[in-house]
């Protein structure tokens, strides 16, 4: 019985059953719809909630199918509440689209610049009002656009207000008795407000009237659809949709509600927004730059055997898990631009591979740091610490890297695991400059007090370059990119990547020449106990006070008998 507690339930031994629950782990991950989101909330209390940002080109779509808003019977009953969506344009996807500057204030009541257009959502007369703001031209109908459109371009609305499809044309037939529009689907029996099938207007004065849209009702939930189509060059930008309920923005008074939304955006090339469609070609010709690199390295560790160590094949499995990471990276995004979702199982196998990059790096920096297999073949006990530190982290960092991945950005805890990621990342950053100082300070100790002068300072000079090359990677990977990614326009922010990736393969080729497998190399210098004993013989020779005494060898205690 013991025997069988111990293999699992199905007779797999322990290794073979913590794959299986981290590959199901991954599996359950992993079913992200990719750039189609798919957001379900429940019981949720945020006051502000920012659903998405992306990328549009000209003739890029946005669609937003709001299918359930449940709000709690105190609020309904007592007082409306204002909820509604709102419509920006930003600089970068990394700054926020609006400033609160009074939390208990509601931003579906002030006129600010930032918004380009919000959706009030009035439940009592079953309609959302649609509100614009500055000079922009964005096209809004309701209902989603056609999966396959026959024209490319954006719809153009009908000036006469007749509908656009068979499910509008039986909403006018059964006056208010209408299905929900949800792509080419229909769920009867909704409430639909004949003021959906608006089109804009003008007054006397030329300004144009808000656009009103229909809000369906079932049961105690509440729903409607829309879409926005990037119309000119002018337009393009980075967006981002938020959801806003502005009774929770009053402490004390948080009243949970349920959210169920779906979006969909997409540019005349594909699924993936701006700044992301150079990215499939940008990891796949990364990725053959890091196999060429770990072939040459490869083919220079089989010339010279001799001097070969077990953390050189280690740095050539590192460059080989880098390129496969890199291959199904891009991959994914092959896929998501095609069809808005990537393949499953080559996500898995990017997540693998993405988290056995990840360990092994910063293990092969500290080892290297450390001078492990080079020079001494034992881990100090600090230097033992510092690995039990930084591998347990690394798998918490790539483990916070593929939730972030497979959750969807208006998720509750999707800010939790992002600064979960940033914290550990830099902790673990920190940790592995500690070998590399230990091993700098124990040879400025020993360079002048064991007669091994010459190596132990040319070994010092190593180290302090790579010292230096591991802040520099660090600093290029981890601040100067993120600032690079917020001042570059939207277009350009891939360059984020390519200034990242770029830095490592640098990093990974500077590494290996430093400390290639050559006799030359200081690093690998063992001194001979002949040159030892022939600097002992001069400094007793020179030394006047010491004529005639005689140097023997040492005994196994290791003093020295004169």
């Amino acid at each position: 019985m013991a025997v069988s507690e111990r293999r699992g339930l199905s007779g797999e031994s322990p290794t073979q059953c913590r794959w299986g629950y981290l590959s199901l782990l991954v599996l359950t991950l992993s079913g992200c719809s990719g750039r189609i989101h798919r957001l379900t909330l429940t019981g949720e209390k945020r006051a502000d909630i920012q659903l998405n940002s992306f990328g549009f080109y000209t003739n890029g779509s946005l669609e937003v199918e709001l299918s359930l808003l449940r709000l709690s019977l105190q609020e309904t009953e007592k007082k409306l509440p204002k909820v509604g969506f709102s419509l920006s344009r930003v600089r970068s996807g990394s700054v926020r689209s609006y400033s609160r500057r009074n939390s208990h204030e509601c931003p579906l009541d002030r006129n600010s610049s930032n918004f380009l257009v919000l959706f009030l959502i009035n439940i009592k007369d079953l309609q959302v009002q649609v509100r614009k703001y500055g000079e922009q031209k964005l096209f809004i109908s309701p209902g989603l656009l056609p999966e396959a459109p026959t024209q490319s371009g954006p719809p153009k609305p009908d000036p006469a207000g007749t509908p656009k499809d068979n499910h509008e044309m039986s909403a006018v037939k059964e006056n208010q008795t209408a299905p929900q529009v949800s792509g080419d689907k229909t769920t009867p029996g909704e409430h639909r407000h004949s003021s959906e099938r608006q089109p804009p207007t003008q007054d006397p004065s030329g300004k144009e009237k808000d656009q009103v849209l229909g809000l369906g009702h079932l049961n105690d939930s509440y729903n409607f659809s829309f879409h926005i189509v990037i119309s000119s060059r002018a337009e393009e930008g980075q967006y981002s949709l938020n959801f806003h309920n502005c009774h929770n923005s009053i402490p004390g008074q948080e009243q949970p509600f349920d959210l169920t939304v779906m979006i969909r955006e997409k540019n005349p090339e594909g699924f993936l927004s701006a700044a992301e469609i150079p990215l499939f070609k940008l990891y796949l010709i990364m990725s053959a730059c890091f196999l060429a690199a770990d072939i040459f390295w490869v083919s220079v560790l089989c010339k010279n055997t001799y001097s070969v160590f077990k953390i050189h094949w280690l740095m050539a499995a590192l460059a080989f898990t880098k390129s496969v990471s890199l291959l199904f990276h891009s991959i994914n995004y092959y896929f998501i631009n095609s069809q808005g979702h990537p393949i499953e199982g080559l996500a898995v196998m990017h997540y693998i591979t993405h988290l056995l990059k990840g360990a092994l790096l910063f293990i092969t920096i500290a080892l290297i740091g450390s001078g492990w297999a080079f020079v001494k073949y034992m881990l100090s006990d600090k230097e033992k610490k510092i690995f039990g530190i930084v591998i347990p982290l690394q798998v918490l960092a790539n483990v916070a890297y593929i939730v972030i991945e497979s959750r969807e950005e208006g998720a509750s805890d999707y800010g939790l695991w992002k600064e979960i990621l940033f914290l550990v990342d830099l902790i673990c950053c920190g940790a592995i400059l500690f070998p590399v100082v230990w091993s700098i300070r124990h040879l400025q100790d020993a360079s002048g007090t064991d007669g091994k002068v010459a190596v132990n300072l040319a070994r010092l000079k190593l180290f302090r370059h790579y010292y230096v090359m591991v802040i520099c990677y660090i600093y290029f990977t981890r601040i100067i990119a993120i600032l690079l990614q917020v001042a570059v326009p939207f277009q350009w922010q891939w360059l984020y990547q390519l200034l990242v990736e770029s830095s490592t393969l640098a990093f990974f080729v500077l590494t290996g020449y430093k400390f290639q497998p050559a006799g030359d190399n200081p690093y690998l210098q063992l001194p001979q106990e002949d040159e030892e004993d022939v600097q002992m013989e001069q400094v007793m020779t020179d030394s006047g006070f010491r004529e005639g005494l005689s140097k023997v060898n040492k005994t196994a205690s290791g003093r020295e008998l004169l």
